[in-house]
């Protein structure tokens, strides 16, 4: 259980939403979806199917051991309750023991949206390293700003993270690898459960993340999907900085308003919390609710029929790729490297089956379930 301060208002949210609205705007149809960069660069597909294998399959240790440790950096909006950022690290650093790749890390951890002034101090600190990689994420304005800056130096070599969208105003001049999982697909397979579920009519509250990247490939995806439907009507939707307070306000004062409200989209597990705390107080677990991406505090709620239904991250994968891309480019095979690595995404609801889970969570979480000091 978790308490709520009173000074965060309905009224907070409200004018967060104003004043970056135009923002969002203004940021609409900057990415190239993976089937369009695909269809523009149709060699990446055999790229991606091979190195996408490599990332399936077991470990094989580097041929030839560099001859100092590669020095790699790590910026992650860490500091949620999801654990894709923690297990992402682990596996990441379990796969580059087994390459037998020397290494030296530094993470960096902070919270979304919010600590966007340490992020800032963080890669500093990072670049004052002269790391040869450094491993960054892009929500927000500021990160993309960064991020531009980086790409102009031509190093460290940027791994893009929780990113399989390139940027069209970085079209000639891209990072060296964008990696995670498509946040458009997986929001469309629980769009189409969620939608049948209310017979493709009734009403539905959105909660966004912050303005920027999730929020557009999540929320405004589930938008457009729920838009093709005449009788699905959104009465309402916030900004929430991925903060479940914000969440659990934005939800009790639309349950309020209206309180015939059938469904509620999340943008990721922190907000889902909160609207779920909410639907909890006021009763109303009738109400459709989702998560996003499928870890331990998402499957525990699914177990308890707190959340009906989210997308399941093979979370690993992501670790392992971004291990692989290291290795290869230490081999002088940049060349095999994808531009873009996107993870499978699995579609789990509350009537799942225990086995289904439990196989599920085996490959997902093979390596970040294990201690490092294993090996």
């Amino acid at each position: 259980m978790f308490r709520f301060s009173s000074r965060v208002g309905i009224l907070e949210i409200v004018l967060l939403t104003l004043m970056l609205s135009s923002l969002r705007i203004q940021a609409a149809e900057e990415y190239i979806r993976i089937d369009e960069y695909v269809a523009q660069h149709p060699e990446q597909r055999t790229v991606m199917d091979a190195f996408s294998r490599i990332v399936r399959a077991p470990a094989e240790p580097i041929a030839t051991v560099p001859e100092r440790p590669v020095r790699i950096a790590v910026i992650y909006p860490g500091l949620q309750t999801s654990d894709y950022w923690r297990r992402s690290l682990v596996s990441f650093e379990h796969r580059l023991r087994s390459l037998q790749l020397p290494y030296e890390l530094k993470s960096f951890l902070s919270r979304p949206s919010v600590d966007t002034a340490l992020q800032s101090q963080q890669l500093a600190e990072a670049l004052q390293w002269q790391p040869d990689y450094l491993v960054f994420t892009l929500d927000i304005a500021p990160q993309s700003r960064m991020i531009e800056r980086l790409i102009a130096r031509g190093k460290p070599k940027l791994i893009l993270q929780n990113v399989t969208t390139p940027l069209v105003r970085w079209k000639a001049h891209q990072p060296f690898l964008y990696v995670g999982f498509d946040h458009a697909q997986g929001t469309k397979l629980m769009a189409d459960w969620m939608l049948q579920q209310i017979n493709h009519e009734g009403k539905y509250l959105m909660l966004y993340f912050s303005p920027g990247y999730v929020s557009q490939m999540r929320g405004d995806t589930f938008a457009r999907e729920a838009a093709r439907h005449s009788r699905v009507t959104q009465v309402a939707a916030y900004y929430t900085d991925g903060d479940r307070e914000k969440a659990y306000t934005a939800t009790l004062r639309t349950l309020k308003k209206h309180p015939d409200t059938q469904m509620i989209f999340a943008n990721s597990t922190d907000v889902a919390l909160g609207a779920l705390q909410a639907l909890r107080e006021s009763d109303r677990l009738d109400i459709l609710l989702n998560g996003w991406g499928g870890g331990n505090a998402e499957l525990k709620e699914l177990n308890h029929q707190g959340l009906d239904v989210t997308v399941m991250r093979i979370n690993d994968d992501n670790g392992i790729a971004m291990a692989e891309a290291i290795k290869l480019d230490q081999q002088n095979q940049a060349q095999r490297v994808p531009q873009i690595f996107s993870g499978d995404i699995k579609l789990l609801n509350k009537d799942q089956s225990p086995a289904e889970l439990k196989k599920l969570k085996q490959q997902a979480f093979r390596l970040s379930d294990l201690p490092l000091e294993t090996q």
